[in-house]
């Protein structure tokens, strides 16, 4: 029993591909993983290769393993072309993470605007991003964890999978579609291919990424009064940082969590269980 104990976090030697791994959280998460003996994969856009092979170089310099592919998480071609890289690589996935997302401006009603002003097309975009950036790429990797019977899968998800917030009409209806996901694809691959195959998300409380820096930092570094409020709602009284998701995230990858799946692990500093 001790030694069953012992290994339930015990995830050395696999294979973790991420999406959308060059932002803020995942230049942390990936590092994470790596140090915890994983081999890791990260895949961004083409622009973001200069980062990509930085963190990479810094993961073997550790002593770790990793590798970078450009790709476009919207392009089922491009993804498969990845899918072909890692196998010929590492021969397997065994822990997908979609991080994959994003938001637009257009996207949002800002306070001296109506939904009059909602931009449908960029809402569109948002939407497609966050949610079929999502759903290509499961769609792609998990057939080696169905080959396998076995594979953890933890998607993005977002206070805003939960609750509407206010201005972030797209980011809003994507990121509630996705944790609908998660939880379909959860029983879907539960029942077509066995227990060994979860899903999970990770629902992130509010961190200050290059992302959303504008809307929550003024250009002097103060904040924002939309900062004010979250921080007023949120019973921490501060915004998380990177490092306190990957607990979270291990436990959803390992053996640990054998019996999880179709759930979403909220880290939010209480944010989503506050009322006044």
């Amino acid at each position: 029993m001790i030694e069953i104990m012992d290994s339930l976090f015990d995830i050395k030697g696999k294979v973790v591909v991420m999406t959308g791994a060059c932002g803020v959280l995942g230049a942390t998460i990936v590092k994470y993983f790596a140090a915890q003996g994983c081999k890791v994969v990260l895949l961004d856009l083409e622009r973001a290769s200069e980062k990509g092979s930085q963190l990479v170089s810094e993961i073997k310099a550790a002593g770790g393993e990793a590798m970078f592919l450009p790709t476009n998480v919207l392009e089922e071609k491009a993804l498969e072309a990845n899918l072909r890289d890692i196998i010929d690589a590492y021969g397997t996935i065994d822990i997908l993470l979609n991080a994959a997302g994003g938001n637009m401006g257009p996207a949002n009603v800002q306070p001296d605007q109506t939904i009059e002003d909602l931009d449908i097309d960029a809402m569109k975009k948002v939407c497609e991003l966050n949610i079929f950036g999502t759903v290509i790429p499961t769609k792609v990797f998990v057939r080696p964890m169905v080959k396998q019977k076995k594979g953890a899968i933890i998607n993005f998800c977002s206070m805003s999978s939960f609750r509407p917030l206010t201005r972030v009409a797209g980011y809003g209806i994507a990121k509630a579609g996705m944790a609908s996901w998660t939880e379909w694809l959860a029983g879907e691959l539960a029942i077509k291919y066995g227990e060994g195959i979860r899903v999970n998300g990770i629902a992130p409380g509010f961190l200050l990424t290059n992302q959303n820096r504008t809307l929550l930092t003024n250009p002097d570094g103060s904040l924002t009064d939309r900062s004010h409020k979250i921080l007023a709602h949120t019973p921490f009284g501060r915004f998380l940082e990177p490092e306190e998701l990957v607990g979270a995230l291990h436990y959803l990858a390992s053996d640990a969590s054998k019996g999880v799946t179709g759930t979403i692990s909220v880290v939010d500093g209480g944010f989503n269980c506050f009322s006044i």
